[in-house]
């Protein structure tokens, strides 16, 4: 099956991925907030972007590579951080960690990951940045730090926009618990979808190891997990704490206000990731494509800026880099690609990326990433 002629797009992969997950996966993985606004107001804003068509540049060879913080890659993009991953397909987290030393791009875990840091770190080299959930206790704070640390992962992401659970609605219409409790509901969609169900058998079942290592939790709500439990309120001490604690490379995501990010380079944060969750926690957030140009400016040219939320493909990665972003990183892509194809998925839609970028840098007459600014019909707004 050639995967470039039956699923040339991630609409494709999408597709595929829902007949092949139980719906609770599905689900969790697909769905925004509220209405699902935030979302569209996303795809929106990135659609509002445009290029001027070029002519008579002859054969374009766009060059995707990049060194961002010091690290040179292949491309200017990775897989964001996805909690619960390896329950959207069994092994996930390791499968996506290969596939990003494959292709060298970075591979961000999450803190509510089904894999520890130490199960994935073996297979990501120097390509792991792990994003931590603040958490109130500062000795489990200290020894996460020192586990991610020690399992070798270079870069820590800390994620502040998450200071309480979103209700996220779909997910609660099909009975998702985190992590998934096995009843009547749950056990029927996993027996529509044995192959999910038979790779799942030597993985066992999906949980949130890192986090299960310091607390059992127990409670009602279905949404109620070690996450919330020993979850932190992160204010500015706990920011100056990590910054102390953590001798790597340390990024900030979440930010949307550009005195927040003047304010965190300040305290001696690395790189700054714009990012509204892609609209998983709050509904009526500006998009954060229309964010980025005004933290960009506020923070000047040398600060490292990361971007998400709503990216689907190479042209809103053109889109990003054009406003002001260093490195532009997708979560829900990557995990539509895993569900459909496996491994063979994620080097797909990694290809689809690229070709995607290539296609629409040679249309605009672009062969180095740095010209994609000057081929805005409209220029970065101030």
């Amino acid at each position: 099956m050639d995967l470039d002629l039956t699923h040339p797009a991630l609409s494709d992969l999408r597709a595929r991925a829902k007949k092949r997950l139980p719906k609770f996966a599905f689900e969790y993985l697909d769905s925004a907030t509220g209405r699902e606004l935030g979302a569209k107001t996303n795809r929106d804003a990135l659609d509002a972007i445009q290029f001027m068509p070029q002519i008579l540049h002859g054969l374009i060879e766009a060059d995707l590579e990049t060194t961002f913080m010091g690290q040179h890659f292949a491309a200017p993009f990775g897989v964001a951080p996805l909690g619960m991953s390896g329950m959207i397909w069994p092994g996930a987290e390791r499968l996506l960690a290969q596939a990003a030393v494959r292709h060298n791009i970075p591979f961000s875990q999450s803190t509510v990951a089904v894999a520890s840091p130490e199960d994935t770190g073996p297979h990501v080299g120097d390509n792991g940045w792990y994003q931590h959930y603040p958490v109130k206790d500062g000795e489990i704070r200290r020894d996460m730090i020192r586990r991610i640390k020690e399992a070798g992962f270079t870069k820590l992401v800390v994620t502040v926009d998450v200071p309480g659970e979103s209700r996220r609605e779909r997910q609660r219409r099909a009975l998702i618990s985190m992590p998934p409790v096995l009843n009547l509901p749950t056990l029927w969609t996993m027996a529509l979808h044995p192959t999910w169900c038979w790779k799942m058998l030597p993985e066992g079942p999906p949980r949130m190891r890192f986090m299960d290592d310091y607390i059992q939790a127990k409670g009602k709500d279905a949404f109620v997990h070690a996450g919330r439990v020993i979850r932190g309120w992160p204010d500015w001490d706990y920011i100056r704490r990590v910054r102390e604690e953590w001798d790597g490379d340390l990024l900030v995501k979440g930010v949307m206000v550009p005195e927040d990010a003047v304010n965190l380079v300040k305290e001696g944060v690395d790189g700054i990731w714009v990012s509204n969750h892609s609209a998983r926690q709050f509904e009526a957030s500006p998009a954060s494509i229309t964010q980025l140009p005004k933290i960009r400016a506020a923070l000047g040219p040398d600060v490292p800026i990361v971007f998400d939320s709503g990216v689907i493909g190479g042209l809103d990665i053109c889109r990003a880099l054009a406003w002001g972003a260093d490195f532009v990183m997708l979560g829900r892509g990557w995990h539509y690609a895993v569900a459909a194809f496996g491994a063979r998925g994620i080097d797909h839609f990694n290809h689809i990326l690229r070709a995607d970028m290539q296609s629409n840098m040679s249309q605009i007459g672009c062969t180095k990433l740095d010209q994609l600014a000057s081929r805005l019909v409209e220029p970065i707004p101030a």
